[in-house]
C-alpha cells in the first residue's frame, strides 16, 4: 500500500500540479524543492493541507526520508533557466539522480523519472517513437539539459538492471498551462505574455518549425498511470500528438487574446529542433491514456491564468508607486 509519495521539484508549475492531484487522491505528499525555478506560490494553497510536507533541499545533496514512491521532477526544464547555470544542471540530473536512486534503493520504493523529449534532439525519425535513439549534439548550449536527462536515463535503468530496482521512465513532451513562469522563455507562456500585452510575438525561425502541447492535467494523469502501471517500465512518451506550427501556435494566442500583437521574427537558437511529435501507441497501449484537452480549451485556460497574474502585478506596481509618492504631489484633477 502507498502511504507516503516524494516529489522532487514539487514547487515548479509540473511538479504543484503533481503534488495537488495525489493530495486529491488522499496521498501523503512531501514536496522537496531548492526553489531556484519553483515558486512558494504554486503550493501555498496546499500549505494547510495535514497530510502536505514541504522540505527546501538541493537534491545535489542526499536525503533521508521514509517513503514509498518518488517522482524526480527536480531540474529546470526551460533553455532560459537550464542555460543559466549548465553545470549545474548536468549536477541536477546526475548526482541528483544518483541520490534518488540511493533513497529509492534503501526504501524499497518505486521511483519515476521525468525525462525529456529533448533525449530525441533535432529528430529525423518523425513521429517520435521509444525505440528512436535521437539526433543530439553533445557539446551544444542545450546538451546540459539533453544529455543530463540521456545519462539520468542510463543511471535509472543501469540501476533496474544491477539492482533489480522497480522504476519508470517518462518522456515529457512540450506541457502547458497555470502556474508556468511568465518569463521561462517556453513558447506557449512567451507568446500568451506578448500578446496579452499587445507586444510583438518573437517567432524563431521562419515559424514553420512545429510542436505538440499538452496540457498539464493531462500530463499529471499519465505521470501517475505510468507510476502505478504494473510491468510498465519504459520509457513512455507523454505528450500531445496534435502538431501545430509556430506560426500557427501564434495567430490562435493572437486570436484568443483578442491582441493587436505583430509576428517578428528572429534567428532559430543553436540545435533547436524543426519538429517535435510524439509517437503515444505505447502510452495507449499500457496506459490505457490519451491527452483529451484540445489546444484551444487548454490555451483559454492558460490564458485566463496569465491575464491575472498580470493584472496582479499591475496592481502591486500602481499601489508601490503611490506609497512612494508624498502626499503633498497629490492633487485631484
Amino acid at each position: 500500500m502507498v502511504n507516503t509519495i516524494l516529489v522532487t521539484g514539487g514547487a515548479g508549475f509540473l511538479g504543484s500540479h503533481l503534488c495537488e492531484r495525489l493530495l486529491n487522491e488522499g496521498k501523503n505528499v512531501i514536496c522537496v524543492d531548492n526553489f531556484s525555478t519553483g515558486s512558494k506560490d504554486n503550493i501555498m494553497h496546499l500549505h494547510d493541507n495535514p497530510k502536505f510536507e514541504i522540505i527546501r533541499h538541493d537534491i545535489n545533496f542526499p536525503l533521508y526520508l521514509e517513503i514509498d514512491q518518488i517522482y524526480n521532477l527536480a531540474c529546470p526544464a526551460s533553455p532560459v533557466h537550464y542555460q543559466l547555470d549548465p553545470v549545474q544542471t548536468i549536477k541536477t540530473n546526475v548526482h541528483g539522480s544518483i541520490n534518488l536512486l540511493g533513497l529509492a534503493k534503501r526504501t524499497k520504493a518505486r521511483i519515476l523519472q521525468a525525462s525529456t523529449s529533448e533525449v530525441y534532439g533535432d529528430p529525423e525519425v518523425h513521429p517520435q517513437p521509444e525505440t528512436y535513439c535521437g539526433k543530439v549534439n553533445p557539446i551544444g548550449t542545450r546538451s546540459c539539459y539533453d544529455e543530463g536527462k540521456r545519462c539520468a536515463e542510463s543511471l535509472f535503468f543501469d540501476y533496474h538492471r544491477q539492482y533489480g530496482m522497480d522504476i519508470k521512465v517518462a518522456r515529457i513532451f512540450n506541457t502547458y498551462g497555470p502556474r508556468m513562469h511568465p518569463d521561462d522563455g517556453r513558447v506557449v507562456s512567451n507568446f500568451i505574455m506578448q500578446a496579452l500585452q499587445n507586444k510583438e510575438i518573437t517567432i524563431y525561425g521562419d515559424g514553420n518549425q512545429s510542436r505538440s502541447f499538452c496540457y498539464v492535467d493531462d500530463l499529471v494523469d499519465g505521470l501517475i498511470r505510468l507510476m502505478n502501471a504494473e510491468n510498465v517500465v519504459g520509457p513512455v512518451n507523454l505528450g500531445n500528438d496534435g502538431e501545430f506550427s509556430m506560426r500557427e501556435l501564434a495567430e490562435k494566442v493572437i486570436s484568443l487574446t483578442d491582441s493587436n500583437s505583430k509576428l517578428s521574427f528572429h534567428p532559430l537558437p543553436m540545435d533547436d529542433p524543426r519538429q517535435r511529435r510524439p509517437d503515444l501507441r505505447r502510452a495507449t497501449e499500457k496506459l490505457g491514456w490519451t491527452p483529451t484537452v484540445a489546444l484551444e480549451e487548454g490555451l483559454m485556460r492558460t490564458i485566463e491564468y496569465f491575464a491575472a497574474q498580470l493584472e496582479h502585478y499591475n496592481d502591486a506596481v500602481v499601489i508601490n508607486l503611490e506609497l512612494k509618492v508624498p502626499k503633498s504631489t497629490i492633487t485631484a484633477s
